[in-house]
């Protein structure tokens, strides 16, 4: 039989495993053959997945969705803002 605390253990490390799984895809986006922007969008994306499951698993967050929601859409709220005031600069550079 199973203690409650043995499970848990188990389940921080599978949480673990896949954020270094997340970690290393994301170091070997940079020896893909693609272009500059798709692959900053993929670093974010695997970025934001990280960040959520440290959020949720290792903060003790579970309970507190809303405050879930507001530490994810925050940040990726000032990304958006950043890239919409770059893209003058980048559309129209000579």
């Amino acid at each position: 039989m199973e203690s409650t605390a043995d499970s848990g253990d188990r389940k921080s490390v599978f949480i673990w495993v896949w954020l270094v799984a997340l970690l290393g895809s994301g170091t070997l986006v940079f020896s893909m053959p693609i272009d500059r922007i798709p692959a900053l969008l993929l670093i974010f994306g695997i970025a934001l997945v990280k960040a959520f499951l440290v959020v949720r698993d290792y903060m003790h967050l579970k309970t507190s969705a809303f405050l879930i929601y507001v530490i994810l859409l925050v940040p990726l709220t000032l990304v958006m803002g950043f890239a919409l005031v770059l893209i003058p600069d980048l559309v129209f550079r000579r």
